[in-house]
């Protein structure tokens, strides 16, 4: 059975410039291949699993430089359009905030099988579909994890700069990229290695359809339309 680095070695070519890419805070995002999440999740093995939610499930991808990255795997793909999902990666790419969990890169890859049917030797073909997006790791959980009634022992300039930051992201997020998030929770707010919080999940329920984060439509430069549109 071919290990992680069996396959990585493989795609050594095209490893470096991965790697380079996904080093670079400033590089904009990259189309990444499915074997190489593949490669770099353990063939996206219970081991590497980060969490999981409505979504999809969200894998430990770990660089050979040992770097980590944050591998999700999408859900319910029935419902997710080529065009949807290529609309939401054009609006992730342009979202850089330190108050936001920055986005790295994407794949996407479909394949066809023929499947006997009830073994009767008339054949269907099948798509199999893959949909993922990968995202920098943030290494101390979600704030929910540091939320109880003393505050988990947290100082208050510590809380208080959890709150402004927060504050920050949420406005980038409302006045530059035109996005409401309406599924903001503690679940949704990550914590970086010196407790500065980064808003999630932003933009996957607009993908899936339902109600949570919609987009302020735009009548002219600098006016925002009452209304609210959803999946936009």
């Amino acid at each position: 059975m071919e290990t992680q680095g069996d396959l990585l070695l493989k795609m050594s070519g095209s490893i470096d410039t991965w790697e380079e890419k996904l080093q670079d805070p400033t590089a904009t995002p990259i189309f990444l291949p499915f074997e190489f999440l593949k490669a770099i999740t353990c063939d996206f093995s219970v081991e590497r699993e980060l969490g999981r939610g409505g979504y999809g499930v969200v894998y430990k991808g770990v660089l050979l430089s040992g770097q980590i990255i944050a591998v999700k795997k999408l859900f319910d793909l029935h419902r997710l359009e080529d065009e949807i999902f290529q609309k939401e990666v054009r609006s992730l790419m342009g979202i850089k905030h330190k108050n936001v969990v920055r986005f790295v890169g994407y794949c996407a890859k479909s394949s066809w099988e023929a499947i006997d049917l009830r073994g009767s030797g008339n054949y269907i073909f099948a798509e199999t579909r893959e949909r993922l997006l990968c995202f920098e790791h943030i290494c101390n959980k979600s704030l929910d994890k540091y939320i109880s009634d003393e505050s988990s022992g947290l100082e208050w300039n510590t809380r208080y700069e959890i709150v402004r930051g927060i504050c920050a992201g949420l406005h980038y997020l409302h006045e530059k990229c035109h996005i409401v998030h309406l599924d903001l929770k503690p679940e949704n707010i990550l914590m970086d290695a010196t407790m500065v919080p980064k808003i999630a999940d932003f933009g996957l329920s607009r993908i899936f359809g339902d109600k949570q984060s919609r987009i302020i439509t735009v009548n002219r430069p600098g006016t925002q339309s009452p209304t609210l549109q959803q999946g936009q």
